[in-house]
């Protein structure tokens, strides 16, 4: 299998096992799940899918000499993701809005219940072991601490918004060693820490898109409770799940008016003076490690004004939505 892929360039990938999985219905899938996305004159915009997000997981940690299990547990980290991705943590039932971690607590379940373990036995590889975070330090870390998914993800919206024209310059500066990842020098570590403070500031953590993804749960909330989808429907994909609702808004007026507020139609503003509803979102701040002086050294031990930083950031946002009338 070849490919392009926008961070890290020309791949090629011919290990078995990666290719079967890669192949699988659950990996394929996620081809149709956006790992971001916006609506816009009622048609979906996405980013990039988790598909491709998942192979450059993959495509990092194999870079870096990860063993074959930590890259297969990066290239399926992310299968249990639902319909809209993040959208669905905003679901009345969801209680995840602070740590949008939905998918994290099926994970184990769904990839159970899927064709992976089967792929994985026929190549004498431990499901549990796989399945197991705790050993794959590289692909999975806490936040404040760089891992797999958090550099791939951070690069990869980076480009997306022209924040950076690739991602040479972050991975040409990067070391996997001892089982964590450290920039080369305090420059390059500061520069990626800034960077995803920015798109953190100005996409993740944004009132616009926390007002989507409040307004794509309250939509999905409804047609479930209405059962115009099932919870099943959730782990199908984004085309799928809006071609099942939409014969519906024409005869359900409240339907239509969420369909109408999901794809940007009517004004919202933050007012905690005067508002409709609370809404929370996760917010994300790295802290990377970096050689400094002979030593391994975070951001913030360098640059002090990073601790108060990463304190205020730390904290979900918190929102105060007051629609338009």
């Amino acid at each position: 299998m070849k490919g392009i892929d926008r961070v890290y360039g020309n791949f090629e990938i011919n290990e078995p096992v990666i290719l079967e999985l890669i192949n699988s219905k659950t990996l394929q899938r996620l081809k149709d799940i956006a790992q971001g996305e916006y609506f816009k004159s009622h048609s979906l915009k996405t980013t990039f899918s988790r598909f491709e997000h998942s192979i450059g997981v993959y495509l990092l940690l194999k870079t870096y000499g990860a063993p074959i299990e930590e890259q297969i547990a990066g290239l399926i980290h992310d299968v249990s993701h639902t319909v809209f991705s993040h959208c669905t943590d905003y679901i009345s039932d969801a209680d995840s809005e602070k740590e949008q971690n939905c998918h994290d607590k099926i994970f184990d379940e769904f990839v159970r219940k899927s064709e992976i373990p089967e792929i994985l036995k026929k190549y004498n590889l431990n499901l549990d072991y796989i399945l197991d975070d705790k050993n794959f330090p590289l692909k999975e870390k806490d936040l404040l601490d760089l891992c797999a998914d958090r550099i791939d993800y951070g690069l990869r919206t980076a480009i997306f918004h022209k924040k950076i024209k690739n991602g040479k310059y972050f991975i040409n500066n990067l070391l996997a060693e001892n089982k964590q990842w450290v920039f080369k020098d305090f420059e390059s570590a500061e520069k990626y820490a800034k960077l995803f403070l920015n798109l953190n500031t100005k996409f993740w953590s944004s009132l616009s898109l926390t007002v989507i993804s409040r307004n794509v749960g309250d939509f999905l909330w409804h047609a479930l409770s209405k059962n115009y989808i099932s919870k099943t429907d959730l782990y199908t994909t984004d085309k799928i799940v809006l071609e099942k609702i939409k014969p519906h808004i024409k005869t359900d007026s409240k339907l239509s008016l969420l369909f109408d507020k999901m794809n940007n139609k009517g004004s919202f503003r933050n007012n905690p003076k005067s508002y409709d509803v609370i809404v929370f979102c996760k917010s994300r701040v790295v802290d990377p490690l970096c050689l400094h002086k002979g030593k391994i050294k975070r951001v913030s031990d360098i640059d002090l004004k990073w601790k108060s930083i990463i304190k205020q950031e730390s904290k979900p946002k918190k929102y105060f939505l007051e629609f338009g009338r």
